[in-house]
Formats: structure tokens, sequence, C-alpha cells
């Protein structure tokens, strides 16, 4: 079993999953419009350029999402994607690159279960949290 968040935009989707191609590197395996679709005749004209489905592969895991259509369109809330890190300044920089234009909820900083850690909300709504655990 694999477990891979799937995120909802509106309207955002092809913005946000370059951006976090740009912050965390990976692929991106797919980002398939609406209008490239085998639905596409099935859309508005104005959904033809909105995502269907998106998919980043950083090394062995995967980060989704689409356009939500608007009768769909949920509001991120009750989680966070969170991303585990082993090198110290690599986390800062995926921390500072993902909090551009973002809302920081929790500066990185030291912990008692990780040399950094912090929380933040993108640019796009997307909360994440950046963890770089102590040595065990």
């Amino acid at each position: 079993m694999q477990l891979i968040p799937y995120l909802a935009f509106n309207g955002q989707c092809d913005a946000a999953f370059k951006f976090y191609q740009q912050c965390l590197g990976g692929n991106n395996q797919t980002l398939m419009t609406y209008g490239e679709s085998p639905m596409a005749d099935q859309v508005p004209s104005e959904w033809r350029d909105r995502i269907i489905h998106a998919s980043l592969i950083v090394g062995e895991t995967a980060l989704q999402g689409a356009d939500a259509p608007p009768d769909r369109d949920v509001k991120p809330s009750g989680f966070c994607v969170s991303i585990q890190i082993n090198d110290p300044a690599e986390a800062k920089r995926i921390f500072h690159a993902l909090a551009e234009n973002g809302t920081i909820q929790m500066p990185l900083q030291e912990t008692f279960w990780a040399v950094s850690f912090g929380m933040l909300v993108d640019r796009f709504g997307i909360p994440w949290m950046v963890n770089c655990g102590k040595a065990s």
C-alpha cells in the first residue's frame, strides 16, 4: 500500500505543481489538462486549460493533485503535507522556498524531536510541515 497526498486547487494546480517541482526537485510526471483528456468535449471551454491530474515524483514519493470542479472545490483543512529531511541545510532551503509569498505559522527551529521543524501555508493555501529529525 502507498498513501499519496492528493491536493485540490481552484485553477492554480498547474502553477502550484511547477512551483513544487522548483522547491522540491523531482519530476512532474503528469500535468494533464481537461482539454487533453478523453472528456475534453464534456467540459466548458474555460476549463480546458485547467489540470485534471498532476503528479510530481520526488525520490520514491508522489504528490498528486488537480483543479477541482467548482461544485467540489474544497479548502485545505485538517491536514499538512509533511516533509521529512535528513539534511538541515536542505530543510532550510525547502522551508523558505515553500514559504515564499505564503504564511509561516511556526518558524523553522530546533525542537525536542528535531534539529529543525517549521510549519507554513504556501501561496496556494496548502499547509506544510518541514522536519529535519535528530539522529537517534
